[in-house]
């Protein structure tokens, strides 16, 4: 069959969600038997999200192949079976990239290179290079209609139509209508004049999904008024209200024939959606028959989404056993500043997410002993692993002073080092050990029990790695290696025997972990923190 294309685009104002949208589009499809694949389109003019602050995008969401993507790719794989790639997000800065390569090489032969049509053709290509093998592909551009920089996007997409077919591309366009307090109603021209803003490119929707807070829904008589000034369908007219959990809105979706839609306007067979496992998910999270308290001790707890897939594996690891995860943010900073009290009472967990950096260093530090020493159930991420080694090189091996060579360039022992091969790299973007390596695992420990087989794959992002020098050091005081990359002989994973569970691991285990399907790691950690609970 010939692959159909979704376009979704925003506008009015940022963050509605076109991610979470076109992933429980995608889901819907799934339900009803279709192979789907995303694609994130970023407008800005960076090559990737590998070199930005999560302050300013959030978290970087790494792919099997080591592509440093932007967090909705997490949304992609979470919601869908798609099995994404560096090639299910483009930036500017890439799609400029290629085609300066392009003209360097002199592929243009000596032609005027300009937006249109060499930007645009290269970023129709990159759609059209992920669209083999599926149904349908949903394509979804950042940024809000009328930003100057997703102009040649929004242009690429409405050429798109004429390339492939009006029967085979739909526009689903992502908008608020708020409610006015002192007006005391919704007010629709906010999406009317988002319509036609895309209206003026030459874009015209097919779908609306009209956002909404949860006590103030669109009426049928709010419905049809926005059909008639944005000219579609009043069944394409859909509410994205506000929802209790993320893994609601395909149901809500599916509740107004969304899905139906789609298919009709795509000319797909009308299939029933079997959407039971959603409905499962949906009935754990919301009436779950216990809850949990963990910690993350971070140093980017102002922006949640630096932990975004961190923050849906414990939920993940919570639906296992039909649990809620209460997640107390504790500054690491503040640790430094105030010690642990106050901060930490009352955690059945403590996990220590990844990061760069010195900042909040010892804060960590001080959390990842309180657990150790307490026996609060401990759980260690990329950094979060290195600070553990950190933490029982000085306390429990007498290494004083001992650190990572990257918060003290020459400590008196170097327990954390630079993996060899990043020595001499000075080029920030790309550069780090990515992407997805082997692990076997020692039997006979945690974290084997929790995979449950011997040997694991697992997504990385880091340039530090424990320093093998002192690995007899380490387990003579007790640490037990219990995951390496044997090709090198590389530490990938930590823990303490006499623990009730204290697991570290230098890859990241989140970027793996599905609703349906949550990561083994996670969903052990959570059964020690209900087992620790019970003991208190």
């Amino acid at each position: 069959m010939t692959p159909k294309f979704i376009f979704v685009t925003g506008g009015v104002v940022s963050s509605l969600g076109k991610g979470l949208a076109a992933a429980s589009i995608g889901s819907l499809l799934e339900a009803r038997g279709f192979r789907v694949t995303l694609l994130k389109m970023d407008p800005y003019i960076n090559v990737d999200a590998g070199t930005m602050s999560p302050y300013q995008h959030g978290e970087v969401y790494v792919t099997d192949d080591g592509g440093e993507t932007d967090l909705d790719l997490g949304h992609y794989e979470r919601f869908t079976s798609a099995q994404t790639t560096r090639d299910n997000n483009i930036t500017a800065g890439k799609v400029y990239g290629t085609v300066i390569e392009k003209e360097r090489r002199g592929d243009y032969l000596g032609r005027t290179v300009q937006v249109i049509p060499h930007i645009t053709d290269q970023i129709k290509a990159s759609i059209r290079k992920i669209a083999s093998g599926v149904d349908v592909v949903i394509v979804e551009i950042g940024g809000t209609v009328g930003d100057i920089e997703g102009l040649p996007f929004l242009e690429a997409v409405r050429q798109f139509k004429k390339d492939v077919g009006k029967d085979n591309v739909i526009y689903v366009h992502l908008t608020l209508v708020p409610f006015i307090q002192a007006a005391g109603e919704l007010k629709t021209k906010a999406t009317q004049h988002s319509v036609k803003e895309l209206r003026a490119i030459g874009i015209q929707p097919d779908v609306l999904l009209c956002r909404t807070d949860k006590e103030h829904l669109l009426t049928p008589a709010i419905k049809s008024k926005i059909a008639l000034f944005c000219d579609v369908e009043e069944e394409a007219v859909v509410a994205a209200r506000d929802v209790d959990t993320i893994y609601e809105v395909p149901l809500v979706f599916h509740e107004q024939g969304l899905d139906e839609s789609v298919c009709r306007l795509l000319g797909l067979p009308q299939r029933p959606a079997d959407l039971s496992r959603w409905e499962e998910i949906v009935r754990r999270v919301k009436a779950p028959r216990g809850r949990v308290r963990i910690g993350i001790v971070g140093k980017y707890i102002e922006v949640k989404d630096s932990y975004k897939s961190l923050y849906e594996a414990l939920a993940h690891g919570g639906i296992a056993h039909e649990v809620a995860v209460d997640v107390a943010w504790v500054d690491a900073e503040r640790l430094e500043r105030e010690g642990l009290a106050g901060h930490v009472e009352g955690l059945d967990g403590i996990l220590v997410p990844g990061g760069f950096g010195d900042r909040g260093i010892e804060g960590k530090i001080q959390a990842i002993r309180h657990a150790r020493e307490r026996k609060v159930p401990y759980f260690g991420i990329c950094l979060g692993m290195q600070c553990a080694v950190i933490e029982y090189a000085r306390h429990v091996c007498g290494l004083e002073g001992a650190n990572s060579t990257e918060f003290d360039p020459k400590p008196a022992h170097n327990v954390i080092d630079l993996l060899p091969e990043q020595r001499n790299i000075t080029d920030k973007g790309g550069t780090m050990r990515l992407g997805l390596y082997p692990v076997v695992l020692a039997e006979g420990t945690a974290a084997s029990r929790a995979y449950g087989q011997g040997a694991i794959q697992e997504r990385h992002r880091h340039r530090y790695e424990v320093n093998n020098d002192y690995l007899k050091a380490l387990e003579a005081g007790g640490l037990r290696i219990s995951g390496i990359w044997a090709e090198k002989q590389l530490v990938e994973i930590v823990e303490l025997p006499g623990h009730p569970w204290f697991v570290a691991g230098q890859f990241h285990p989140e970027f793996r972990s599905k609703p349906w399907a949550p990561h083994p790691l996670f969903a052990a950690f959570i059964r020690a923190a209900m087992d620790h609970q019970a003991a208190a």
